[in-house]
């Protein structure tokens, strides 16, 4: 499952929620007629009946839930889709949750660590690189020399001092 967002709270009376997205773009969520709640990775499907952005967030009725005591009852909860929905992504394009966990290996073959993380900057995105010292290492082609999904590496041009 990938996690797309939470239910922030309770929205009217009617048993809409308010999903706070963790997408690049708000909208994203209402391409999915099907959402997964739960925590933990313990999921249950949920069938999107209507759905709207409304500001920041966005604001769903759901098939199981009809009142606002059941809509707050989800507060809280990870809104996710399988892995298996989301479109391929671009060529030379990566999910970020593709990267996490790949191996990074720099100059002179040295392994600088693990991707655990990354950093929207608005200019670029950064890889946060966790080993024996932490990297954060700008994932633009200046450094990232190549992204293998299929052997779980990325090379980089990039020092283990840097």
């Amino acid at each position: 499952m990938v996690v797309m967002g939470r239910i922030s709270a309770p929205y009217g009376v009617k048993g809409w929620v308010r999903i706070h997205p963790y997408t690049e773009t708000i909208d994203s969520l209402l391409d999915f007629p099907v959402w997964y709640l739960g925590e933990g990775g313990s999921w249950r499907e949920s069938r999107v009946v209507d759905a709207a952005v409304h500001g920041d967030s966005v604001v769903a009725s759901l098939d199981a839930c009809s009142d606002r005591d059941a809509a707050e009852a989800l507060k809280g909860l990870q809104v996710a889709v399988p892995r298996s929905s989301l479109p391929d992504a671009p060529e030379d394009e990566y999910y970020w949750l593709d990267l996490i966990g790949l191996k990074v290996i720099g100059q002179g073959g040295i392994e600088l660590g693990t991707v655990s993380g990354m950093i929207e900057t608005g200019a670029n995105d950064v890889l946060e690189v966790k080993g024996k010292q932490h990297h954060l290492i700008p994932f633009v082609s200046d450094y990232i020399v190549e992204v293998d999904l299929k052997n779980g590496l990325i090379r980089a041009d990039w020092g283990a001092d840097y």
